[in-house]
């Protein structure tokens, strides 16, 4: 996905073949000395690069031919499948270059979607054959070794009667050649890079120790270390195959996303449904969406009334109705009605477009505390090489071994040494974190948000349109004696139909949700800045405010009570007349969300300060508050001032989210230590805020909430785990406990260091097991 700004464009780039999560520093520090490139971030889980440069300088095809000159695979941008292409230039969303596409699927084979390449469950199946290569040779390695003769009791036989160390040197081959060629490629290039990952650290300890045997087999002198080389190399790919496959889990649902799209779309030509591949929809298109159909892309609805599960985009269980004038969101499925509708987005302008797009840059963006650890990572693998030869030095030159005995020391201080643990710390948390942020509806734009998010002490709502609905609603019909309040609603919304104010609006569909007939009125007349008369069913008819009633030569005393109770708590008061009488008072207001308060519940149950945020008058918004169980009101706060509230309540020493949805709240969005803008909000808001809430319901700031703790937990226990593992691994291997009779041999050294960037991947991929508020119990419940 791409997103355009003045002289910079942001691209989501597939880069297939990141094998260790150190080897992410290869394609930053190339693309980043390349012309036009303003900053890189590549994220090994994901197999993907963000890239921002200077579309003047530079271009999709450009990046991705720089890409595959470091060794790695690229077709261009990891898009949504079925619905964007991958080769196009940013702005472009359709129609594809099909050819193109064509011919990167069968250069590189197609993975999900426009997600092109070699995929994650391409590069496993790739570890798992190595693996198995190199088990099936290291066996007989093993037994026709030193180590299988005091196994067995007695030496093998070699066959033709080739000396040991020959044959050997012959079984050592795939496993070298073909098994660990991937060690060797990759130091490589990241030798190129001029960097130093994973790959160097092991293609030095398998090199080292396969040389040292082939120079003692040439000479006929000394021993050999086949056996330890090829155990080293199987141990290896053994636990990064493991690794691989937890990794995979901790991208399932941006996989889940670029999969959604349907390939093919029923457009119509005519009167006659044609179907079409879903990239070759364009704006305008009329589209045929029959029960359980997929909806190809976003549109709007024509004709027909449906129930619609928008699960797999919002992860609201509950169907949603659509009617026509409704707006449909692409790869959401048609339950149970037929539909017409006119196509109002394609490509890379679709709402799953812009979804794929906040979660693959969040999972990319990188936490304060793994750049610190991306640094670390280069200066272990620094330190484990020169470790690896003072340790050789002092074993021979000081201690006084023979060579084989100091080389294996040193082999296994190189290999125990593990800055993938360091790399996978916080990436592979924050994978699972935004992913189960996705999956909810819950988008989260950046590791900081997720980071800053678990840190919060203080939740601030805008009231309007995000604690209420934003569209004022009928909250109660006080009535004079013996007047029927449906009746009366009868009358008036008959009146009322004729008028666009949001006030007659919610009349209007206060009777419909009655059940109400409404009659044809006539006669109508709006009185600018009163109301409005109407003649309905040859009564006299006037709704609106004291002057009009005044105007009406109507007395409102006998409800004056009324008028003055319902302004008391906040709300509009409607005056209604009829035939010359004064018979109601229609109370309207903005009406607070079924699931306010529980929102406040649960915020409060976590230990957060839940304030709102308010222009009505200090008494109106407490009261509105109390009956929501908000613990502090801002009440008064002119719009240009919430960003000043947001900003005293930090001079305080809090740590503040703000959760709002108007331009207005914008500033105050942006001043919040994380600003959460719900789905619904205006396009200013959504961007400026740090995290979306797709379904724009406030249950969902807790579950964010709870998602961001559990987080930031997991990327604590990960960077702890990889920082202890390292700093006591690292002695060991030198044989600082020798004397004690106890030594590490290189190939239980692989297994520790393979062991350990399991065990952190492991560990995030936990994260999913999270218990998160049942926000969709307590949402039915609400309703």
């Amino acid at each position: 996905m791409t997103t355009t700004e003045p002289h910079r464009v942001t691209a989501v780039l597939h880069v297939g073949g990141l094998s260790y999560a150190s080897e992410q520093a290869v394609v930053e520090r190339v693309l980043a000395r390349r012309p036009g490139v303003v900053s890189v971030a590549a994220n090994p889980v994901a197999q993907t690069a963000v890239v921002s440069y200077d579309p003047e300088q530079t271009s999709v095809a450009q990046l991705r031919e720089w890409i595959e000159q470091c060794g790695y695979h690229c077709a261009g941008q990891s898009v949504p499948g079925h619905v964007c292409d991958p080769l196009a230039e940013p702005g472009r969303a359709a129609p594809h270059d099909h050819d193109a596409v064509a011919r990167a699927e069968q250069a590189h084979g197609h993975e999900h979607g426009g997600h092109a390449g070699m995929s994650m469950d391409a590069m496993v199946r790739d570890m798992r054959r190595r693996f198995l290569v190199a088990l099936a040779f290291t066996v007989p390695i093993v037994l026709w070794s030193s180590v299988g003769t005091e196994l067995l009791g007695s030496e093998l036989a070699t066959p033709l009667g080739l000396p040991r160390d020959v044959w050997l040197l012959l079984l050592s081959l795939p496993v070298v050649l073909y098994a660990s060629s991937i060690f060797f490629t990759g130091a490589v290039r990241a030798l190129r890079a001029r960097t130093l990952d994973m790959m160097v650290l092991v293609a030095v300890a398998i090199g080292v120790g396969w040389a040292y045997s082939i120079v003692a087999t040439v000479l006929g002198e000394g021993e050999v270390f086949y056996e330890a080389a090829a155990m080293l190399a199987t141990f290896v790919l053994l636990g990064h195959w493991f690794e691989m496959r937890a990794r995979g889990g901790a991208n399932d649902a941006i996989r889940a996303l670029l999969d959604l799209a349907p390939p093919k779309a029923l457009v119509l030509r005519g009167d006659e449904p044609v179907e079409v591949p879903t990239a070759e929809v364009i704006v305008g298109d009329l589209l045929l969406i029959r029960p359980g159909a997929k909806i190809p892309v976003d549109a709007e609805v024509l004709e027909g009334e449906s129930e619609v599960d928008e699960s797999t985009v919002t992860g609201e269980s509950m169907p949603v109705h659509k009617a026509p004038g409704d707006r449909l969101v692409g790869a959401t499925i048609n339950a149970n009605g037929t539909l017409r509708a006119r196509a109002s987005a394609v490509g890379s302008d679709t709402a799953l477009a812009h979804i794929v797009k906040l979660v693959q840059e969040a999972q990319s963006s990188k936490a304060p505390g793994q750049r610190l650890a991306d640094r670390a990572a280069f200066w272990l693998v620094l330190v484990a090489l020169i470790g690896g030869t003072l340790t050789f030095a002092i074993w021979f030159f000081v201690v006084g071994r023979d060579a084989s005995e100091a080389l294996l020391f040193a082999i296994t201080v190189v290999v125990i040494t593990c800055p993938d643990a360091l790399g996978l710390a916080t990436p592979t948390a924050i994978m699972v974190g935004s992913g189960l942020g996705a999956r909810r509806g819950i988008l989260f734009k950046h590791a900081m948000a997720l980071e800053q998010g678990a840190r919060l002490d203080t939740v601030v709502f805008d009231k309007t349109g995000t604690l209420t609905r934003g569209e004022p609603e009928v909250i109660e019909v006080a009535t004079a004696d013996g007047i029927d309040a449906d009746e009366l609603l009868q009358l008036v919304a008959a009146a009322e139909g004729g008028s666009e104010h949001p006030t007659a609006q919610a009349i209007v569909r206060a009777a419909r949700v009655r059940g109400v007939d409404v009659p044809r009125a006539e006669g109508f007349e709006a009185v600018p800045g009163l109301g409005v008369v109407a003649s309905v069913d040859g009564r006299h008819v006037a709704v609106g405010n004291a002057r009009l009633l005044a105007r009406e030569r109507v007395s409102a005393d006998g409800l004056a009570a009324d008028f003055e109770r319902l302004v008391g708590q906040g709300r509009t008061a409607v005056h209604v007349a009829v035939d010359g009488r004064a018979v109601a008072v229609i109370a309207v207001a903005d009406a607070p969300r079924e699931t306010s308060a529980e929102a406040a519940r649960m915020l409060r149950e976590q230990g957060l300060h839940v304030v709102m945020l308010s222009g009505d008058s200090q008494a109106t918004a407490e009261r509105i508050a109390s009956g929501l169980g908000i613990d502090e009101v801002l009440g008064e706060v002119l719009p240009a001032d919430k960003a000043t509230a947001i900003a005293e309540l930090q001079r305080r020493g809090r740590r503040v989210a703000m959760v709002g949805d108007g331009i207005n709240d914008a500033p105050a969005l942006a001043q919040a230590d994380v600003g959460i803008a719900i789905g619904a909000g205006t396009d200013v808001a959504v961007e400026t805020a740090d995290v979306v809430l797709m379904r724009s319901d406030p249950l969902d700031v807790a579950t964010a909430i709870a998602i961001s703790r559990g987080t930031l937990r997991k990327m604590r226990q990960n960077l702890a785990w990889a920082v202890g593992y390292n700093g006591l691994a690292l002695p060991i291997a030198a044989g600082v406990f020798a004397p004690l009779g106890f030594v590490l041999r290189p190939e239980v050294a692989a297994i520790s260091m393979s062991g350990s960037s399991v065990i952190v991947a492991a560990n995030a991929i936990a994260l999913k097991r999270l218990p998160l508020p049942d926000a969709s119990a307590a949402r039915r419940e609400a309703v």
